[in-house]
């Protein structure tokens, strides 16, 4: 179990450790900032690539009886990654923060302090708190509280990843400075699409899933399950919701920037257009 958990915990700080000695070679005038989000960005894409296939692999086999069908990656997915890569990505997300906190040349930056905890902390308190939610909350569950059951709404949960790489793959066109190139607008529609059906509509599929199931509508499925199966799906879909509202926004800001204004960033202006996003 022991050698499982420390090949999640190697892979992706591995990875990260060698995309920020490789990529500073390709691009040379990237700053710090710029190496640490692209590197965030591209194992936060891997590791939802690797989500969404075991998310496929687990519905698939356990399609026939959504209850009690089992399928190993249903748990051990979570623990050789989920929970590793969880918690290295909070402390990527806060390394990005002190990079890009240190370029913006804030007087009081001392390197690494309680200070520069607390600001990371604030300005990414909704995943901060999300990734806190799935280490607390998910990993006891799919472990300890399931009965041994319902390994295909863990798969479905797995399938909340499709759109990751969309969103990663966006602020490194950001990055790379063609934000208004094709295919960063073509993104963006992937992006909104791909979150809309697999982190919103996937809980009313689940609904549906488990009410067929018993024979039930829809709408009896809350009357039918635990408050704190209710609860839970609430505390994970909440966010969601409000997450795909900022997209739907910043899209529309970026539709409406995109008709005044062409051609794409110099390399050296790279670090502030990605503050301003």
């Amino acid at each position: 179990m022991w050698q499982v958990l420390v090949s999640g915990v190697v892979v992706f700080p591995g990875l990260f450790f060698a995309f920020r000695k490789v990529l500073p070679s390709i691009f040379s005038r990237w700053t710090d900032a710029d190496v640490v989000l692209v590197s965030e960005r591209v194992i936060s894409s891997i590791h939802a690539i690797m989500a969404t296939v075991a998310g496929i692999i687990v519905v698939y086999s356990c399609s026939s009886n959504v209850i009690t069908d089992r399928h190993w990656l249903a748990t051990d997915f979570v623990i050789w990654y989920g929970v590793p890569y969880m918690s290295y990505d909070i402390f990527a997300m806060y390394l990005s923060h002190y990079h890009r906190f240190r370029v913006k040349g804030h007087k009081d930056h001392q390197g690494h302090s309680l200070r520069t905890v607390r600001s990371f902390v604030q300005k990414e308190f909704e995943l901060v708190l999300h990734h806190i939610a799935l280490l607390t909350l998910l990993f006891p569950f799919t472990m300890f509280f399931r009965d041994d059951q319902g390994d295909f709404f863990i798969g479905c949960l797995f399938l909340t990843e499709i759109s990751t790489p969309f969103v990663s793959l966006g602020k490194i066109l950001i990055q790379l400075g063609k934000q208004d190139c094709w295919l960063h607008k073509v993104n963006g529609v992937m992006v909104l699409l791909s979150f809309f059906l697999c982190r919103i509509t996937l809980f009313p599929f689940m609904y549906w899933a488990y009410g067929a199931h018993y024979g039930l509508p829809v709408y009896a499925v809350p009357l039918h399950i635990s408050p704190a199966a209710n609860l839970g799906n609430l505390c994970i879909l909440s966010p969601q919701l409000y997450w795909f509202v900022l997209l739907c926004r910043k899209g529309y800001r970026l539709y409406k920037r995109s008709g005044k204004s062409r051609g794409t960033l110099p390399a050296n202006q790279l670090s502030d257009r990605a503050k301003e996003e």
